[in-house]
């Protein structure tokens, strides 16, 4: 077999993998690993087939420019696919994206408009609005709209919905699918409507999202809010055909985030927030049957888009969700606690090389400078440009000599007026324990987290 000679001939024909030490109750379920496309995800299958459609059609010229609103991973395949083809891409995301998924965009030569994440539907902030309003500006430029381009969905009758039908030996008596722009859903009922008519559609949606709501009643109220990448909308898709779907579940953020991981941990498979969502609400469908079933659900994308977010354990504490013990003192703000290694810190025999290198690896500007469990001094930027005054060879000094070791601490058992009143001052709180051990620093940050935790 020669080998292919362009990355495009690999999208498609992904691995299905069925999963074996998760608690499936009485059913098998399989996984199709939609992470193992080339640009990471199912939407490779729907870039493809919209730009292959379009130059057919005579919509897309040599050279020329492709716009579209995008959440991320259809963002990622035009990208791929435009960079292989030689056209221009602008991408508006909200920016409520990863900064990973920026990055590959970025990376690939892409034009990133970031917008509003909070407006909806006729806002000019909205990114299908400003998405379309830019590709009345750009003279020639083709807005591809995913949203209602029968080329997505045509992408899934053609390939994905035939690839699965095969991989399970024309077994299907389920299938679970979340809902972005509606074309996965499109493209496989309409396939297993026809080939396949008794197997079931399961819809996964993010707790905040209206389909859900519009699968069981028919009509939704106004949309909530969600962490989940990629699926759930706050309208729903002329693509996706709801007839096929016979239940919805409603999975948290928390949820989500947790079978990811799992899956990671479990079963070695790397995939995405959404993923997590489907893997959810599979779990959730298989464990409620009585008899055996063959159930199907997709890694949408890979996680490695999301190693700063939901495979963070920091990010899904300031995000409230995850918890950690509390003691009911001001340790309880604390999110990156020294006892757990999370603090990023210096020693005073270290070098002004280390901390510099520190404050540049984690983005921060400070850092505390313990020895032996205890709070020595302070060392941020100032103390460093001080210290190095132009002379490259005083980075070797060590950080005693630059650090600020005229500190202010606060005990655990000090009070939140306190605390507050260090931040007047303008201090950085660091809390030691009752024999003047470390425990961490406290922000301001970190105080607007815990307070926005309580009311929520």
């Amino acid at each position: 077999m020669a080998a292919p000679r362009s990355v495009l001939e690999l999208i498609g024909n992904t691995p299905l993998l069925e999963l074996t030490h998760l608690d499936t109750g009485p059913c098998q379920l399989f996984i199709k690993l939609e992470n193992q496309n080339p640009g990471g995800s199912i939407k490779d299958r729907v870039a493809l087939s919209m730009i292959e459609q379009a130059e057919k059609q005579g919509l897309l010229q040599p050279g020329g420019t492709i716009i579209e609103a995008t959440a991320g991973n259809t963002g990622i395949g035009l990208a791929l696919v435009a960079a292989m083809k030689g056209y221009k891409l602008i991408l508006v995301v909200p920016d409520k994206m990863s900064r990973e998924k920026i990055y590959h965009l970025r990376a690939l030569g892409t034009d990133v408009r970031l917008t509003r994440s909070d407006v909806g539907k006729g806002h000019p902030e909205y990114y299908q609005d400003y998405a379309l309003r830019l590709s009345k500006e750009i003279s020639g430029a083709y807005y591809i709209d995913q949203f209602n381009n029968p080329a997505n969905s045509a992408a899934h009758l053609a390939t994905t919905g035939p690839e699965i039908w095969q991989q399970m030996e024309q077994n299907v008596d389920a299938v679970v699918v979340g809902v972005g722009s509606g074309g996965t859903l499109g493209g496989l009922s309409q396939y297993f409507k026809e080939t396949s008519p008794h197997t079931e559609f399961i819809l996964a949606d993010p707790k905040g999202s209206i389909l859900a709501d519009y699968v069981e009643h028919g009509h939704y109220d106004e949309a909530g809010s969600w962490f989940v990448e990629g699926i759930g909308e706050d309208f729903v898709p002329p693509l996706g055909d709801f007839s096929q779907v016979h239940h919805a579940y409603r999975i948290t953020d928390a949820e989500a985030f947790a079978c990811a991981r799992d899956l990671l941990l479990t079963e070695g498979i790397l995939a995405g927030s959404s993923s997590g969502t489907l893997l959810a609400a599979a779990l959730r469908y298989c464990r409620a049957q009585t008899t055996p079933k063959r159930v199907v659900t997709l890694a949408c994308d890979s996680g490695n888009k999301y190693l700063s977010k939901m495979f963070n354990d920091y990010w899904l504490l300031e995000q409230g969700l995850r918890s950690q013990p509390q003691e009911n003192n001001l340790s309880d703000y604390i999110t990156y606690r020294y006892q757990d290694g999370a603090t990023i810190s210096v020693s005073p025999h270290d070098t002004l090389q280390i901390a510099y290198n520190r404050m540049r690896l984690y983005d921060i500007s400070q850092l505390p400078v313990i020895e032996n469990d205890q709070i020595v001094g302070l060392i941020d930027e100032w103390d460093l440009m001080h210290a190095i005054q132009a002379n490259s060879h005083h980075f070797s000094l060590p950080v005693i000599e630059a650090m600020t070791n005229q500190i202010h601490t606060l005990n655990k058992k000090a009070s939140l007026t306190q605390l507050i009143a260090t931040f007047d001052a303008g201090h950085v709180a660091l809390i030691v324990d009752d024999d003047n051990h470390f425990l961490g620093l406290v922000t301001r940050t970190d105080v607007l987290n815990a307070w926005r935790q309580q009311l929520n």
